[in-house]
């Protein structure tokens, strides 16, 4: 492999449906009432609801999508933005903060790289809420405060440009190397995919 080439983690569907598995347990727990999902954490979001059902709540829990960009070149984006700045692409809405209001939301998303991205939606979200916030009355503040917990499918063991709050509950589905991950939905030819992401396993286990 050239240096020029980063060493590629490929994941297949059932990995992540299974990381999702295993860690639900422990964020029912938690019971969160909403999820968030960050741009492609729709889909890790959606299985995710899938172990969360309970017999408990009535209905599935909403799923709501925020897009941000941190990676990708958008248009009107200079080259210094580019994988400097998370740009927002979608939003909650004008009520982003009324949304919120005494929910218990877990944010998803697919990886946590260099955080930046999780921290802005943490952070922005939290501004939404405030703002929805001082206009009640504060002795009604508390009770309305929306609780915050993020999950990723997979944390990057890597040195974070920015960090969580120590009290919002993190749950990661697994911790890698700082490799380069490649996710089936993001596989024009997934049965090409799949059978790299064996060849990959099994160089792994004679390593």
């Amino acid at each position: 492999m050239s240096e020029q080439e980063p060493e590629h983690l490929r994941i297949t569907y059932n990995e992540v449906h299974n990381l999702i598995r295993a860690s639900a347990a422990k964020i029912a727990e938690w019971k969160p009432d909403m999820l968030i999902a960050i741009g492609i954490g729709f889909f890790p979001a959606r299985v995710m609801r899938t172990f969360l059902k309970s017999p408990e709540r009535k209905g599935n829990i909403p799923i709501h999508a925020i897009g941000l960009s941190l990676y990708e070149s958008l248009p009107g984006m200079t080259a210094e933005q580019i994988g400097a700045e998370v740009i927002r692409t979608q939003w909650l809405g004008p009520e982003s903060g009324k949304i919120l209001l005494g929910r218990r939301a877990l944010i998803v998303d697919e990886v946590d790289d260099s955080r930046k991205t999780l921290h802005y939606a943490l952070t922005e979200l939290q501004k939404d809420v405030e703002r929805e916030l001082a206009k009640l009355p504060e002795s009604e503040r508390e009770a309305k405060r929306t609780q915050f917990a993020v999950f990723v499918v997979h944390n990057k063991l890597k040195p974070k440009l920015a960090d969580i709050p120590a009290d919002i509950p993190y749950y990661a589905g697994d911790e890698i190397p700082d490799l380069w991950l490649d996710y089936p939905w993001e596989a024009v030819d997934i049965e090409e995919h799949d059978r790299l992401a064996a060849e990959g396993r099994a160089k792994r286990s004679a390593a």
